[in-house]
């Protein structure tokens, strides 16, 4: 994008889990307490992974009507029942399993999410736009001390990503034209439905997501390419 098309840049909008909290540092962090508690032997950060890998099956399946709408603790409670299963940890009590989905609202953000959100904050609006329910992402708001101005969740509108509804909630509740919002992300699908109802967009490298020191493969075009927050406000802050 060149400077005189961003100079008009107004919002921009984070995908949450993954972008801005490490999901997996989190969710394996209380599976390891867990774990220990029981007295169970359990790779936490494995457990992390697939529990993670079935999250989009089950919010492709209620996007498509296949099944009946419900929160993201519903989805991680669903989903987590499937894996104790798998991975014959009956002994995992009805309170363990509150536990563990939990962990979700109170995520550790990336080490440069706090500064480089603050950074920015100084010049555009920040609102989180993530297939968290609403009571979700204000427990992750406030356990990361995330500088969001506002929060927007699919739960306003009851589906999932990359459904054009949920991009549409930036222009339709923050009053700005599509192109003057970004969507932050460092998932490509997200980025290409956002950039499909016309908001500019920036792929974030999170190269820990899945432990792997890889990030995901970009293969579309994006207004923005950062290694991190940090470079992102450098980058919006040297061409607005």
């Amino acid at each position: 994008m060149a400077r005189s098309a961003r100079s008009d840049l107004k919002v921009l909008a984070f995908d949450v889990f993954g972008t801005v909290v490490d999901w997996r540092g989190g969710v394996a962090a209380e599976m390891t307490a867990v774990a220990k508690d029981l007295r169970l032997t359990v790779d936490a950060p494995a457990f992390a992974d697939r529990w993670r890998s079935k999250y989009l099956p089950y919010l492709n399946r209620i996007r498509n009507g296949e099944m009946p709408w419900q929160v993201l603790d519903a989805v991680h409670r669903a989903s987590l029942g499937e894996l104790i299963n798998e991975l014959s940890l009956q002994s995992l009590t009805e309170a363990d399993l509150d536990r563990l989905v939990f962990a979700w609202h109170h995520l550790p953000p990336w080490p440069d999410a706090v500064e480089g959100m603050a950074r920015m904050r100084a010049r555009y609006v920040l609102t989180a736009l993530s297939n968290g329910g609403m009571a979700h992402l204000v427990d992750v708001n406030r356990a990361a001390r995330l500088p969001f101005d506002c929060v927007l969740s699919v739960e306003l509108i009851r589906t999932y990503k990359p459904d054009p509804r949920v991009y549409r909630l930036v222009p339709d509740l923050l009053a700005v034209p599509p192109e003057q919002s970004m969507m932050v992300a460092s998932h490509a699908y997200d980025l290409a439905a956002a950039a499909g109802q016309g908001m500019r967009t920036a792929f974030v490298r999170r190269p820990q997501e899945w432990g792997t020191g890889k990030p995901e493969t970009l293969d579309i075009s994006v207004d923005i390419v950062a290694e991190d927050f940090l470079d992102l406000a450098s980058q919006l802050g040297d061409l607005r």
